[in-house]
């Protein structure tokens, strides 16, 4: 018998569903009138975004298993059209809650500070005729009317586009015609009508239909707007040639199943019913709403100049252990490598003076002979990119393993890998079937008669933007043993390798979900010893039932059990013989909460991991992924100490019941309001680091 075949079948949370609830915390941010005015605005937009790739990804997939009649249960119970059916009403009440909290809550708040999203009808006559010669000059020439007659077939309505259906007239014939309008996304989706005054950009173009259909008599007109599957399919027969094979599902990706149609909630039903039924999607997929729609355009408003609306101003510190040797311009990391391993904690610790400072140094160092790096993600003007190239045509052995399957940033990559092999970079593409998501970087410097090899391993993208939102985890070392595990597992990525076994790694597919099994078994057999006994894990997500199982199991042997998950959790905490000994927390706020920490009791010998896993089946079994165990006891405190934080009950965070629903904490018992565990971050790093030069 399965030493789990007692536990409850109903034990998992549907993933889906889970992320659903994710995404409404990203909303009760939005709603928090404690939180600053345009940071809110900021959060509407976060939840529209998430929510568009929601539905190509994950309910597209629902969609393609339905349709192939795969009808496999998930691990929740739950069949694919019960998922769909369930996440279709969920998506429809939470896009209705978004939307009401622009309307009645953020607008009338943004024009108390006369910062103003109007529509058409709301302009004085002034400020139509500014717009009517804006139309003319700048939005007017892009534009492409599209009929549809007998002639002209329904047009391709790309994924993501604003449109206008327009409903005209022949005066002569009396006859009544469709057309599409796309709104251009290289325009800008809300359009300046003065100091903090903005109109969508449709609504510019609706006046000006008659423009655009002279002599024609414009009856009606709605916007509308599709997502389409946009997750691609790369055949591994393809492998050989993947960059091509990419490239061709980049060009089919356009044209993917619609699966989901928004329309402003005032348009006809004769127009919706043509919709329906030109692009074949069901009436459950139909989101009627109050304009204007696409509401990833509030980005746009964090860019007003008004300081007292946003966070307050933050400026990242150079890590203490990076600080003490500088050199006259900047960090020397090298050197402070060799005195010891540098915990970095981003972005409270600055990126630009430890991660690409170290590339950026190793690039120039003449001692330095090879830099092997790993890409998943990167920002369009990357000094980490830079500075390969340099490294490149100063000589170097330089090998990038650019992932170009990352999802949504695969052009990107493309164009990366492209730059890079002009340069004379070795790119790869790692192993067939297997995404590379783990972050590494080695420098290998002649140093007298041996060879010295500096390791990065971190949690997040080697990406300098995205490095100031997102709170991540690094370690900089040139301990002998990392340094034989990272050019090991390089070495499996660029050639042809069949060796699992590493020192201070835990690497996926292979053995981070073995490992962690291994480790939940071994805090039982503590706990039943009498020994120290804890598991405490910070990540983005749970999801995998082997390791939710282990943790169950751990729970009901009496192991104390805390899990920081910012996003999907698929473990039901706190039900009687299951999960008694389990917490779960989520903590959202100005940063993204990015980092992965494994943390075990250990009998007392404390054991720590951080890399850039999730536990989930992908991370596990279709990437590349790994773990650094910490072993510096002043790091392995610091990361103790910040676990202890996150689920300290002093702190606001959302708490995660039995039945699959998450309850704020925002409040002590008096009122007073909880700890804001960023700030208090910040707060801490400001104190202890030194300005970033």
């Amino acid at each position: 018998m399965s030493p789990d075949s007692d536990l409850p079948a109903n034990r998992f949370i549907d993933r889906e569903l889970s992320w659903l609830e994710f995404n409404q915390r990203v909303l009760e941010l939005a709603e928090d009138a404690d939180i600053p005015l345009l940071e809110r605005a900021k959060f509407l937009a976060i939840f529209a975004g998430n929510l568009d790739e929601f539905f190509m990804v994950r309910v597209a997939g629902l969609r393609r298993r339905i349709a192939t009649g795969i009808a496999v249960r998930a691990a929740s119970g739950l069949m694919p059209r019960e998922v769909l059916d369930a996440v279709l009403k969920r998506s429809h009440d939470l896009m209705i809650r978004h939307a009401h909290c622009l309307h009645h809550e953020l607008l009338p708040a943004l024009a108390e500070e006369n910062i103003e999203l109007v529509r058409w009808d709301d302009l004085g006559e002034m400020e139509q005729a500014e717009l009517s010669v804006l139309f003319d000059e700048r939005v007017y020439p892009v534009l492409t009317p599209l009929a549809v007659d007998p002639a002209h077939p329904f047009p391709y309505i790309s994924g993501l586009s604003l449109s206008l259906a327009v409903m005209i007239r022949n005066p002569n014939s009396g006859e009544s015609l469709f057309a599409r309008v796309k709104v251009p996304e290289t325009l800008t989706r809300f359009v300046t009508v003065g100091p903090q005054r903005f109109v969508p950009l449709e609504d510019v173009i609706a006046a000006h239909l008659d423009r655009l259909f002279p002599g024609m008599l414009i009856e009606q007109h709605h916007t509308f707007r599709v997502t389409r599957n946009e997750d691609l399919e790369v055949e591994e027969d393809d492998a050989e040639n993947l960059l091509q094979a990419l490239e061709r599902e980049l060009m089919r990706r356009r044209f993917g199943p619609p699966v989901r149609l928004e329309v402003e909630e005032s348009i006809d039903t004769g127009v919706l019913e043509l919709l329906v039924r030109e692009l074949g999607i069901s009436q459950a997929e139909v989101f009627r709403l109050p304009g204007p729609l696409d509401l990833t355009g509030l980005w746009a408003l964090t860019g007003i100049d008004r300081d007292d609306l946003k966070y307050p101003a933050f400026v990242p510190k150079t890590n203490q252990q990076l600080a003490g040797v500088e050199t006259a311009s900047a960090p020397d990391v090298l050197d402070a490598m060799r005195r010891g391993d540098v915990l970095l904690h981003h972005p409270y610790d600055s990126f630009a003076t430890s991660v690409q400072r170290f590339l950026e140094q190793a690039a120039t160092d003449p001692k330095v002979v090879a830099i092997k790096q790993t890409l998943y993600r990167t920002s369009g003007d990357s000094p980490i990119v830079d500075a390969l190239i340099d490294a490149a045509q100063a000589g170097k052995q330089v090998m990038a393993l650019v992932e170009i399957k990352a999802r949504f940033d695969e052009q990107a990559n493309i164009s990366w890998a492209r730059k890079l092999e002009r340069a004379g970079v070795h790119v790869v593409y790692g192993l067939v079937g297997l995404k590379t998501h783990c972050k590494l970087s080695m420098v290998v410097r002649e140093e007298g008669s041996v060879l010295r090899r500096y390791c990065h391993i971190g949690t997040g993208n080697y990406h300098s933007k995205t490095a100031r939102l997102y709170e991540d985890l690094g370690l900089l070392t040139c301990d002998p043993d990392v340094g034989a595990d990272v050019g090991q597992l390089f070495n499996r990525l660029s050639g042809y390798s069949l060796s699992t076994d590493y020192r201070r790694l835990l690497v996926a597919p292979h053995s981070i979900r073995s490992g962690l099994v291994s480790r939940i078994e071994r805090e039982i057999e503590h706990h039943r010893a009498g020994k120290p006994a804890r598991i405490r894990f910070k990540a983005n997500a749970i999801v995998d039932e082997a390791c939710i199982d282990a943790l169950y199991r751990a729970s009901r042997a009496g192991v104390p059990v805390e899990l920081w998950i910012r996003g999907i959790c698929a473990l039901r905490p706190g039900v009687a013989g299951l999960s008694e000994t389990v917490r779960v927390r989520s903590i959202l706020g100005r940063f993204l909460e990015h980092s992965r920490v494994y943390e075990f009791a250990n009998g007392g010998d404390i054991e720590v991991f951080i890399g850039s896993a999730d536990l989930m089946h992908r991370n596990l079994d279709r990437r590349v992924e790994a773990l650094i165990r910490i072993s510096d006891q002043g790091q392995i405190a610091e990361l103790s100490a910040l676990l202890d934080l996150g689920m300290s009950d002093k702190v606001s965070s959302w708490h995660l019941h039995p039945d699959a629903t998450w309850e704020r904490h925002k409040f002590d018992d008096s009122g007073q309001p909880l700890v804001d565990v960023q700030e208090y971050v910040i707060n801490l790093h400001q104190r202890k680091g030194v300005p970033a030069s």
